[in-house]
């Protein structure tokens, strides 16, 4: 990882003098927005819409037509264009729309996809990226492809086989096994690279485990350290198989969100197994959706309406080594995982946050982001 960040390094200083040298701009990413807005006044811009938007001749090399001054306090049908754009900016721009969009790196890790500079590069530069190429697609995608392709089925498989089983220890027991040995088989074929903190406050029995959400993966990296019961959207395709497989074995809940009675028959479900202290502790992802890592957004409250002890869990990736935010408005679950397999390697960090009761989960959001994030400021609570 060093020896990478090393890479990373090199060739992000490489970039930079290489665009200078050829006099290109560089595309920075904007941290504080989707689109870059100059540091400029009310009264500076104004001043040079009507500079810009007036018919009039304002620099005095026509004598004959006398306009007013730019720095005139009255209004001009110019200055509607100004209130106008600042408009669709502050709809474009707001803070819930650039979370759902991947983060755009300030260095290059050597993947085209996480850079918009990638052309500006030099004869070494492009053998260093080729040779990364290669040794990504080439060496790790297939070995990470054939444990990917093992875990899936063995879980298929082996829980269809269990949910034959009748109810009992015999079958939770085999049921935990499995789910973790094809669950550790799917973190190698990502080669993800977790730490684990606070391992003392991990999820009991009976209780729920709530964490921020970015990635479908987030499943794995969490149920490779300790089983859990599920509680998720109903997915075709892909997902919606592994689901109804696991779901034979486990108590997991699956229900379409568009549905009333999914979500009363959900709740009902939730009461019944909290009270069974013997049960596996509910996993729920309480932002509803995939958020790009860079902050938490506002948990629904259905999550923590029902009485149990709640065990908050942060998880926060380092997008050097690869993005693992899912933007499924863009990609499919099979491509998702084929450029998260493509990728260097997955490395997050994961804490375990001190158990809480319902008397303290009005500030349970905000302890969650700075956990994750503990050099920013409590983001948007949307």
């Amino acid at each position: 990882m060093k020896v990478l960040l090393k890479v990373f390094e090199w060739a992000t200083l490489r970039i930079e003098r290489g665009a200078k040298e050829k006099k290109h701009l560089l595309y920075k990413p904007n941290t504080n927005g989707i689109i870059a807005k100059k540091p400029t006044s009310l009264e500076e811009e104004l001043k040079e819409i009507r500079r810009n938007g007036s018919g009039r001749d304002l620099d005095g090399s026509s004598p004959t037509v006398q306009g007013p001054s730019p720095s005139s306090s009255e209004f001009a049908v110019s200055d509607i264009f100004y209130f106008c754009r600042r408009g669709v900016e502050s709809i474009v721009d707001d803070e819930v729309t650039k979370r759902f969009t991947a983060e755009e790196l300030e260095s290059w890790n050597l993947l085209t996809r996480s850079n918009y500079n990638f052309q500006h590069i030099s004869a070494r530069l492009t053998a260093l990226w080729g040779l990364g190429l290669l040794i990504r697609y080439c060496c790790l995608l297939p070995l990470r492809l054939t444990l990917a392709i093992t875990g899936v089925t063995l879980l298929v498989v082996f829980t269809t086989i269990i949910g034959f089983l009748p109810n009992g220890r015999m079958k939770n027991f085999l049921s935990e096994k499995v789910h973790l040995m094809c669950y550790r088989i799917c973190v190698r074929a990502l080669t993800a690279i977790i730490t684990y903190h606070h391992s003392e406050n991990k999820p009991k029995n009976g209780g729920i485990c709530v964490a921020n959400h970015t990635s479908p993966i987030d499943v794995i990296i969490l149920a490779s350290d300790g089983c859990y019961a599920m509680v998720g959207q109903t997915h075709g395709g892909l997902m919606g198989i592994i689901q109804r497989s696991m779901v034979k074995a486990c108590p997991h809940i699956w229900f379409e969100r568009s549905e009333i009675k999914d979500r009363h028959l959900v709740a009902k479900r939730l009461s019944d197994h909290v009270e069974d202290k013997n049960k596996l502790p509910i996993l729920i992802f309480p932002e509803g959706t995939c958020i790009n890592n860079t902050s938490v957004m506002m948990f629904k409250k259905g999550s923590f309406e029902i009485a149990s002890t709640i065990y908050p869990v942060a998880i926060k990736y380092d997008p050097r080594f690869g993005e693992a935010f899912w933007n499924s408005s863009k990609f499919g679950m099979v491509s998702y995982l084929l450029r998260m397999m493509s990728s260097w390697a997955i490395v997050c960090s994961v804490w375990y946050l001190p158990p809480m009761s319902r008397q303290l989960l009005s500030s349970f959001s905000r302890t969650e982001e700075t956990a994750s994030y503990p050099n920013t400021p409590a983001s948007c609570d949307c």
